[in-house]
């Protein structure tokens, strides 16, 4: 049988990868994981349960058992046991327990088959970290965004700012710096392009900018000839 299509997304924090990954998904009626929530809950459940982080084994099996449901309130949303937390692993604390968790091999592990399962026709948007280079390797099509670390800390502050949510540019740039530096430097999945990865560099170019290179990139996969 054949199998699903496809595309990744990755690229570090504020890159706009979700955003884009989104209005691709909706653009072409795939299905659309967002690697990086299943992260922030599972650091946000074992806040709740008061596990350690340093009990991998503890971490593993609760990432195993989660009960995550995406979109049952509505589109973006996500809910875990049941309790709605799309604005909880939205914060930086959220973005921080998920880096710490995700350098963890016992976790990444538990939540690889999770991540698979998404795939069902007619396709995927898969958005994350290591989507292109270990979850799905054959994807037809992998991108890789990126930008400079300013201009992501700028976009990371204008968001906040919108929701109500206080923020220090400064602050951030440095948090953004500090979580490349752990994601590119752990030991497991490190952040990097897949080798045959189209690397778009957002700095300079609007959302509806990339989004419409995307779909150029992914009408080229398709016609190609690739089951």
């Amino acid at each position: 049988m054949t199998r699903a299509r496809v595309i990744t997304i990755d690229g570090p924090s504020a890159s706009g990868k979700g955003t884009v990954a989104a209005r691709i998904a909706e653009a072409l009626g795939f299905s659309l994981l967002d690697s990086g929530a299943l992260y922030r809950v599972l650091g946000i459940a074992a806040r709740k349960q008061q596990l350690s982080l340093h009990n991998h084994q503890q971490l593993a099996r609760l990432a195993a058992d989660l009960k995550i449901e995406f979109g049952i309130s509505g589109p973006g949303s996500v809910q875990l046991n049941g309790e709605d937390v799309s604005q909880e692993i939205r914060t930086d604390a959220a973005s921080k327990l998920a880096s710490e968790v995700g350098a963890i091999p016992a976790v990444r592990e538990a939540l690889l088959q999770r991540q698979l399962a998404f795939r069902q026709p007619p396709g995927l948007v898969a958005d994350g970290r290591d989507m292109g280079t270990v979850v799905f390797p054959d994807a037809e099509l992998k991108i890789f965004l990126t930008a400079s670390p300013e201009e992501r800390a700028q976009r990371r502050y204008k968001q906040l700012i919108g929701k109500g949510i206080g923020a220090i540019l400064p602050d951030l740039l440095r948090e953004l710096k500090d979580r490349d530096e752990r994601d590119s430097q752990r030991a497991v999945s490190p952040l990097k392009p897949a080798a045959d990865a189209a690397i778009l560099d957002t700095t300079k170019l609007t959302i509806d900018e990339v989004v419409a290179r995307v779909l150029e990139l992914a009408a080229v996969s398709m016609d190609d000839g690739t089951p």
